[in-house]
């Protein structure tokens, strides 16, 4: 009886007790909301702030050029020197009429002074009398018509001398020494006006249209349109210290690339000194990231934590029970290290962000948080 009580009691201890495993821990963070900055990034093109074509008021052949190419020129310098021989001999003809006209007008005025008793005595008709009034004026009109053509001669000489209308950088001659311009048609040079600086982006219709549902949802907030600046940066991942100011915005969207064009005016200093020292130039491809727009509530999540399958984006949701739910997310941009998410979380919830092959919707966890900030910035990118 002792020896089966024994071996009783000796069995019960080696049996183990039946009990659950506790539920897998998983790291979390809670969800909150804040007001960050959204900052999208437009492709520009750098533009010439004033790019003026310097053509000839007069027709002629050029004598002589007074620049070099490819230089900063000054408002007011000479630039091409056409053959003013011609217009010379036109001005010095234009001037000798208006001295002959001078001495017929004092020559009529003359004839008039005596004629005008002559009518008293009746010793004239009135038509001498009239005939000579019509004389003085018929001299005045003459001389006028001969002045102004002194004017326009003058005028045609001095503009023999082709000069900078601005202050910037010249390109390189059309025509040279001894070639026949046309006045007006002929583009001889092109001045562009480097300091400031245009840089001109295409913002897609779609955006557009999201910006606007979003200010009128109270989803962003900005300025008005013509405070909001923007930050470029070069080919080579530089970024240009001095920020531009967006100054215009076109009328109607192009239909062939649906996009509607906006201008950013950017100070360029370096515009102003010599060749090869200018921070950017007409031509160049930028980025532009838009700074003024602001997101109200957002929610940011480490990307990490959105994983991705062939129903869109999702992450795991640990509930008031600790209960895993599998949840869709919409998820839009990159902020740095995180995601915003547009749809699908609130304030408050808990995310699963380490952790993944431990759980499966429906199966109770034990969250550990996690809500140190993965990142301390705010700026804004496509994914």
């Amino acid at each position: 009886m002792a020896i089966a009580l024994t071996l009783s009691v000796g069995c019960s201890l080696d049996t183990p007790p039946d009990f659950a495993p506790p539920p897998p821990e998983v790291e979390t963070i809670t969800v909150s909301s804040r007001t960050i900055p959204d900052e999208p990034v437009f492709i520009g093109r750098a533009e010439a702030f004033r790019p003026v074509e310097i053509r000839a008021q007069v027709s002629g052949v050029i004598e002589k050029i007074y620049y070099t190419e490819g230089r900063n020129v000054k408002k007011g310098d000479k630039l091409y020197l056409i053959d003013p021989v011609p217009f010379n001999a036109i001005y010095q003809a234009m001037k000798a009429k208006v001295a002959q006209h001078k001495a017929r007008l004092v020559q009529t005025k003359q004839n008039l002074a005596r004629v005008k008793p002559l009518l008293e005595e009746q010793a004239v008709s009135q038509k001498d009398v009239d005939d000579a009034v019509a004389d003085v004026l018929s001299a005045e009109a003459a001389l006028e018509a001969a002045q102004n053509d002194v004017v326009k001669a003058k005028f045609d000489l001095d503009n023999t001398v082709v000069v900078a209308t601005v202050s910037g950088r010249i390109g390189r001659s059309n025509f040279y020494e001894g070639q026949l311009i046309s006045a007006q048609t002929t583009l001889l040079n092109t001045i562009d006006q480097l300091d400031p600086m245009y840089v001109s982006v295409n913002v897609p219709e779609s955006y557009i249209l999201r910006r606007r549902r979003e200010l009128a949802e109270k989803k962003v907030e900005r300025p008005d349109l013509y405070q909001l600046r923007g930050v470029m940066t070069f080919a080579d991942g530089s970024i240009y210290p001095e920020e531009g100011i967006l100054d215009f915005t076109a009328v109607t969207i192009r239909a062939e690339t649906g996009t509607l064009q906006g201008r950013f005016t950017f100070p360029n200093p370096s515009g102003n000194f010599s060749p090869g020292q200018s921070n950017f130039l007409p031509g160049q491809f930028v980025t532009v990231r838009l700074k003024g727009y602001h997101r109200l509530n957002a929610i940011l999540i480490p990307q990490r934590a959105v994983q991705h399958s062939a129903n869109g984006s999702f992450v795991y949701v640990v509930d008031d029970k600790n209960k895993v739910e599998l949840r869709q997310v919409h998820a839009t941009t990159w902020h740095d290290n995180d995601w915003l998410i547009e749809r699908g979380l609130k304030s408050g919830e808990k995310v699963i962000v380490a952790g993944f092959h431990r759980v499966q919707p429906g199966i109770e966890v034990t969250p550990v948080s996690k809500n140190a900030p993965e990142n301390n910035r705010d700026n804004s990118g496509a994914p």
